[in-house]
């Protein structure tokens, strides 16, 4: 399958090439308002892949108020979102979570440690894409800063806790760390890691979509 991989577009009209699927890794917005997610569902709908799944991020405030205003925005665009939880799409498991460590008290924050670790628990063996909104910690995670600001939880859940481990990790949230690597596991198994981040720090759409197969 042909994917189509974008995160942090902040109202920017990217332009995605044709793919099978195109995944939204959060952050469509910048505060989740009602104005805002019409026009992400406009954005949506003028995107060419067969296939769209996408999650929220810590900026979709009024997503986490009213959940519904993004089920009903996935029901009018043919699309599917996702809210830890998962999808399968032509024999591709997928799990979608916007959860990232606490900063600011912005949307989908969880304290590090228990309070979000109980979150990445529920990803499911086998998932072949993981769509999380931060990345894990140490990975594609560096602010401009030269801090390592992404979710160690996570990163053990993926190391420690599944056997079978994604094929693929999609997020974003970082600007500043898009681009791709590869993460092995200490028994040999390797993620492929996708930071898809559009917009630079300066929320600037700098950064192309990132293209892969699976």
């Amino acid at each position: 399958m042909k994917c189509v991989a974008v995160s942090d577009i902040h109202l920017r009209d990217i332009k995605t090439p044709e793919a099978d699927l195109l995944i939204v890794a959060g952050d469509i917005s910048m505060k989740g308002r009602a104005s805002e997610l019409e026009w992400f569902e406009s954005w949506l709908n003028a995107q060419p892949q067969k296939h769209k799944v996408w999650i929220a991020g810590n900026h979709e405030m009024g997503i986490e108020e009213d959940p519904s205003l993004a089920e009903k925005l996935a029901l009018r665009s043919k699309s599917i979102y996702l809210q830890d939880s998962g999808i399968e799409l032509e024999g591709l498991s997928i799990w979608g979570s916007p959860i990232t460590p606490y900063f600011f008290d912005w949307a989908f924050n969880r304290h590090r440690g228990q309070d979000i670790r109980k979150h990445w628990l529920q990803i499911p063996e086998g998932t072949d894409i993981l769509i999380t909104h931060g990345p894990p910690l140490g990975y594609l995670d560096l602010t401009g800063k030269g801090e390592h600001v992404g979710c160690a939880d996570l990163l053990d859940v993926i190391e420690n806790h599944l056997s079978y481990p994604p094929q693929v990790m999609v997020f974003g949230h970082i600007h500043s760390g898009y681009g791709q690597c590869e993460y092995k596991r200490a028994d040999g198994k390797i993620i492929k890691l996708i930071n898809a981040s559009s917009c630079d720090e300066k929320y600037t759409p700098t950064n192309k979509p990132i293209v892969f197969e699976i």
